[in-house]
């Protein structure tokens, strides 16, 4: 149920929020800046950030919300996602900007990648790099940080915009400078990152002219893996604060147990954690992240402090239908085959398009570290054709994956339809989820149900009724 909005000019992956955090925003962009180079998604290497130091318009108390004593108040059923008149406005108009921040940030971070061909910036990093050293790895060092730092400087007003959106509608509370250190830092494992892959990209191209797309397509995979099993160790705590679940809720972490013994899953107590977000967002949410040893279930405080166990423990069980339905494998899968194919189509464009306007770039060819922007630049407009795809499949997974919470919690908890139900609308009005979301944006950008399907999904599915079972956890 992780949901996050990623940068407006990512192309092709920008995603409906309907649970914003900055911070996970920050860490998802710096992995999705580094992926973007291998050619998953691609555009510009700027960060935004989502919080705010400014005041956050408040939303009216839900009637689902968790009381002061925890449990929840249940003044009446809920039958479907609605707002009152003024927290619809809102969350209409927000989704209107966010729709129009993700078109216009596409058109955006391509005008950007354009600017910095008609300026030939690349090839003057180029030729300070050669000048620098003849060894290609030295290179590298100079080349791709001076590149990608200006690609993210070009594209910091979009993200500060962006950022200065989320405050005035109450989503981010972060301040200025705290966004800022995170920019810093998550811009910072960019070019960590990204000068690795622009590397090895350039060692396979100029090894292999004909084969590099297939050849650094192999070498891609294994490090986009890597990058998810380390990411709970190193980078998840560079943006935020965890510690165990079991002393901040013991009631909460036996809940979770139980459920996830009923999953057939292996996450112990000692890998569930509370996560302070609340000092930068008033986003909801609770996810399982990491594989293998890194695997781990995190709660925020936002989402304990808004909503009860049984709430919260839906939610968690969304999250672990991923697993157990092995939509981690097959999403790779899936991905890796659109990854190839982006590459393909990059090998091919790249040389067209250098013979054309190449010389008057002053690029000397597609193994020159200044065609970088022209690999780019193709490779952003192709994930973002493709971005229908790949959002229907990943709203295919969501769904599955709010079927399993419902069935894995289905006996846990009384009434879980409703319960799920109340989370999804509690997660709304925090939010700001759209009740009535364009189809457009639906279509091009959700890669989650939109909370009224949601909502409703969880109040008329109900395989027990005439006694049968459900599709997943019998």
């Amino acid at each position: 149920m992780q949901e996050v909005l990623l940068p407006s000019h990512c192309a092709g992956t920008v995603e409906d929020s309907e649970m914003v955090d900055s911070s996970t925003n920050v860490i998802k962009k710096a992995l999705a800046i580094a992926l973007g180079i291998i050619g998953l998604v691609v555009l510009t290497s700027a960060i935004s950030i989502a919080h705010s130091s400014t005041t956050p318009l408040r939303t009216q108390p839900s009637s689902y919300a968790v009381s002061p004593a925890g449990d929840t108040v249940e003044s009446r059923k809920l039958t479907a996602y609605t707002l009152p008149p003024d927290l619809y406005r809102k969350a209409h108009n927000l989704s209107k900007i966010r729709f129009r921040l993700a078109l216009i940030g596409f058109v955006y971070g391509l005008i950007v990648l354009w600017l910095v061909l008609r300026w030939k910036l690349a090839p003057r990093y180029r030729d300070w790099a050669e000048a620098f050293s003849r060894r290609r790895f030295l290179q590298s060092v100079i080349f791709a940080p001076l590149l990608l730092l200006t690609i993210a400087i070009l594209t910091l007003p979009l993200d500060i915009y962006s950022e200065w959106v989320e405050k005035q509608y109450g989503i981010s509370v972060q301040s200025w400078g705290s966004w800022n250190w995170d920019w810093s830092k998550a811009e910072f494992l960019s070019l960590v990152i990204g000068t690795i892959l622009v590397w090895l990209l350039y060692t396979v191209i100029r090894r292999s002219p004909r084969r590099w797309w297939f050849y650094f397509w192999l070498m891609a995979l294994p490090l986009g893996v890597f990058l998810f099993f380390i990411g709970p160790w190193v980078i998840d705590p560079m943006f935020h604060k965890f510690e165990s679940l079991q002393q901040k809720d013991p009631e909460l972490t036996a809940s979770l147990e139980r459920m996830v013994q009923r999953a057939g899953e292996n996450v112990p107590t000692k890998r569930m954690y509370w996560m302070g977000a609340g000092e930068k967002t008033t986003g909801l949410n609770a996810y399982v992240t990491g594989i293998g040893a890194s695997k781990r279930i995190v709660v925020w405080d936002n989402t304990i402090a808004k909503m009860n166990t049984s709430q919260i423990v839906f939610v968690v069980g969304h999250e672990m239908g991923h697993y157990v339905l092995q939509h981690i494998p097959k999403g790779l899968s899936f991905f890796a085959v659109l990854l190839l194919l982006f590459f393909y189509l990059g090998h091919r464009s790249i040389g067209c398009v250098l013979a054309h306007w190449g010389a008057s770039w002053a690029i000397r060819g597609p193994d020159d570290w200044a065609s970088l922007p022209v690999l780019l630049l193709s490779l952003s407009v192709f994930s973002f054709a493709a971005s229908p795809v790949a959002s229907a499949f990943s709203r295919h997974y969501e769904h599955q994956a709010d079927q399993y919470g419902l069935e894995v919690t289905h006996g846990l908890t009384p009434d879980s339809g409703q319960v799920a139900a109340q989370s999804f609308q509690i997660l709304g009005e925090v939010d700001l989820a759209d009740p009535d979301p364009n189809p457009v944006k639906v279509f091009l950008f959700y890669d989650h149900p939109s909370i009224p399907d949601r909502v409703r999904f969880c109040l008329t599915y109900n395989p027990w009724a005439g006694g049968g079972l459900g599709e997943f956890v019998k």
